[in-house]
């Protein structure tokens, strides 16, 4: 999985739900144009992506499941996340966020996993992983994954809602993306 990317996405005052309601709606036609299904994995944002996806109506037809593993316990116990890779680069981190979405894929029975995993605050920050923070990761059977570091402002509403616009933003690229060779 590769990729590094601090970009925006537009400030929490324009990223209301109807905002969101419309990203949600263009990744599920995205899904269903490509006859996939999609898992989540959320740390961070609690399962307000699985909710923002299953608000769209008929979205039985592309949405699996959603694991909300907000504890290490629950990453390591529902999504095979290693206790090592916590342990050693913290819940917060890339290989963690990675092994969310592979863990959610092999588990979930979907097409594409996305991933979420993120300090929120408006506390838990540090030096090294501030307030703020997320890394999503897409996982799609047979290609190289996506994984993408974030860093967002505001309070924890804004940091939650700008990580769901984000997490939706990629699952639509990844949606479009051709199928692997």
């Amino acid at each position: 999985m590769t990729s590094r990317d601090s970009s925006a996405v537009p400030s929490a005052g324009a990223l209301d739900d109807a905002a969101l309601g419309q990203l949600a709606r263009r990744a599920g036609e995205a899904l269903l144009a490509a006859r996939r299904r999609v898992v989540t994995a959320e740390s961070c944002t609690g399962g307000w992506l699985a909710k923002c996806l299953t608000d769209v109506a008929g979205s039985s037809q592309w949405f699996e499941r959603g694991y909300v593993t907000y504890s290490n316990l629950a990453k390591e116990q529902a999504l095979g996340v290693a206790p090592a890779v916590i342990e050693i680069f913290g819940a917060v981190s890339r290989p963690t966020v990675e092994q969310m979405a592979a863990g959610a894929l092999h588990a979930g029975g979907a097409d594409i996993a996305v991933a979420v995993t993120g300090v929120a605050g408006p506390d838990g920050g540090s030096a090294d992983k501030p307030v703020g923070l997320v890394w999503f990761a897409v996982a799609r059977p047979g290609s190289a994954g996506v994984a993408a570091e974030h860093r967002f402002g505001g309070d924890r509403e804004a940091v939650r809602r700008a990580a769901v616009a984000k997490a939706l933003e990629l699952l639509i690229a990844s949606a479009l993306a051709p199928p692997a060779a």
